[in-house]
């Protein structure tokens, strides 16, 4: 970086590329072969990515030697934490037996038995390599069942990164129309003006709006996805009376109801719709359902998910995939729930809220505002005065002190989402909320008297 451009970067952009040499090195190598040096767009954050080696525990090793008290658990999906040795031991079990086979396994019905015995709202399930193939399945299959085109989703709301569902992920103010009229907006290029105009995009925690729209629509509704807790719009929870309109509008006009839950499912034993008591028709997981292996599920109401069984003749639906139900996977996901008992679930949720409070005392002690919002272990940092209960509400969040305050507390040796949003794991205790929360406190006396 010459003089020149330093003058133009912030002070905490220049702390931040003098830990991170090596990782810089890396970004300029690989550009040569990767579009910006990377494979996840969500990841990368002005001036470049850190380059992480070694994860253990709650704590990360970037390629420069910096070691990170990690509160991102690689975006919810490693709740137990890193390199979790009984984990580890069921995988490299596995391994020994092979990798993947051109049949059904013994992990495949372990797995798909425990999911179903977990949630009540599971009759029957099927895997995929990804929350994307996930929610893509359930829709596929929503539209089929219904004989209906359409389908409904959030504004902000992020459903995988498929052509139907890549509408109003995070439209600008200009984009997204009438905050209880949103516009479907697409949310990239390359998408087809037939994708856009099947999704009907409701207002969220807007129990009469979201309500009237669904209905004036009702006929041509398959299914109305929803994430329990919105994710990547930053961590918004749904308030149980929109949760429950969806339920008592979708079932009175023959709309099926979908959960995203690859997020929301660590709220509770039985994800987010125990903690709502809410059984939707369909549900999608992800993530964590892993064990920091890829894999995603779907699955409902017997009736619906009949459409891929082919034992009785040519399914109404195909599911084909390779990899689909890899035992890898399986057997880390497995061995993931097994850990991840009430108790343990419980625990992480008092300690989420332990958090989520302490950051908010930090954010007024250094007389600077901001909500925080979040359910069970899940929170972020939303840099507005206003209270955050949609997305839209997020659109005037101070963006840039954000960025200030996210590569602040990498110094600090604290690592959170760019974005602002977080998690707890199971290896985060006590020392390590204090600590997260005393990072925190620093950077933001030197930001406001800056």
């Amino acid at each position: 970086m010459s003089i020149q451009e330093a003058s133009f970067v912030s002070r905490e952009e220049q702390l931040y590329r003098t830990l991170t040499p090596t990782s810089y090195e890396y970004f300029l190598e690989g550009r040569k072969y990767l579009p910006g040096s990377d494979s996840r767009s969500p990841l990368f954050h002005p001036p470049y990515p850190v380059v992480l080696d070694e994860g253990h525990g709650c704590w990360l090793f970037d390629v420069d030697g910096n070691q990170l008290l990690d509160f991102t658990g690689n975006h919810t999906s490693l709740i137990l934490g890193y390199k979790h040795p009984r984990v580890l031991d069921a995988v490299q079990r596995q391994l020994e037996k092979g990798t993947a086979f051109p049949g059904v396994t013994v992990p495949q019905m372990r797995l798909a038995r425990f999911l179903c015995e977990r949630l009540p709202s599971f009759e029957r399930v099927r895997f995929t390599n990804s929350g994307t193939e996930a929610t893509m399945n359930a829709i596929r299959v929503a539209r089929a069942f219904t004989g209906r085109h359409k389908i409904a989703k959030i504004e902000g709301g992020y459903n995988g990164s498929w052509d139907d569902v890549m509408v109003s992920t995070h439209p600008s103010g200009e984009q997204s129309g009438d905050v209880l009229r949103p516009v479907a907006a697409p949310a990239s290029l390359g998408l087809t003006s037939h994708s856009v105009d099947n999704v009907v995009v409701l207002p969220f925690n807007e129990v009469e709006a979201a309500a009237r729209l669904i209905e004036q629509q009702g006929k041509h509704l398959a299914a109305v996805i929803v994430e329990p807790v919105l994710g990547s719009a930053g961590m918004i929870p749904a308030e149980q009376a929109y949760i429950d309109m969806l339920r008592e509008v979708t079932k009175r006009l023959g709309v099926l109801l979908v959960f995203d839950e690859v997020i929301s499912f660590r709220v509770a034993y039985g994800g987010a719709q125990e903690y709502y008591s809410i059984s939707p028709d369909l549900t999608c997981l992800g993530k964590l359902i892993g064990g920091g292996f890829p894999l995603g599920v779907f699955g409902g109401r017997s009736d619906i998910m009949a459409m891929f069984d082919p034992s009785r003749g040519r399914p109404q639906l195909p599911h084909p995939g390779s990899y689909n139900a890899n035992p890898i996977s399986l057997v880390a996901g497995a061995t993931t729930l097994e850990l991840l008992t009430d108790d343990v679930v419980q625990l992480l949720n008092l300690r989420g809220e332990t958090l989520r409070r302490k950051i908010r005392t930090a954010f007024e002690d250094a007389g600077l505002t901001a909500q925080v919002t979040g359910l069970g272990s899940l929170f972020a940092i939303h840099l507005t005065s206003e209270p955050v209960k949609s997305y839209h509400d997020t659109m005037h969040a101070n963006v840039d002190l954000r960025h200030r305050i996210f590569l602040s507390l990498f110094k600090e040796g604290v690592l959170i989402d760019p974005r602002g949003v977080g998690c707890i794991s199971a290896a985060i205790g006590e020392a390590e909320i204090d600590r997260f929360v005393d990072a925190l406190r620093a950077v933001l006396r030197k930001l406001a008297g800056s």
